[in-house]
């Protein structure tokens, strides 16, 4: 149980470092920083769903 609420941390985190460059990227008009930042958020967001499911996984 530890396990998954550090992944799920983790991931929270990784989706707040998104949001902050998305939101940079709209101040400074950099494209660039953006694309970085949704890739940042869809990533996370994909581990969550992965280390969610694994940790329901019967053993």
């Amino acid at each position: 149980m530890p396990r998954l609420l550090l992944s799920l941390l983790a991931a929270v985190l990784v989706v707040a470092l998104g949001v902050g460059a998305i939101m940079y990227a709209q101040a400074d008009d950099a494209p660039g920083l953006g694309l970085i930042g949704f890739l940042l958020i869809f990533g996370a967001v994909g581990f969550g769903v992965r280390a969610v499911l694994r940790a329901r996984k019967p053993v």
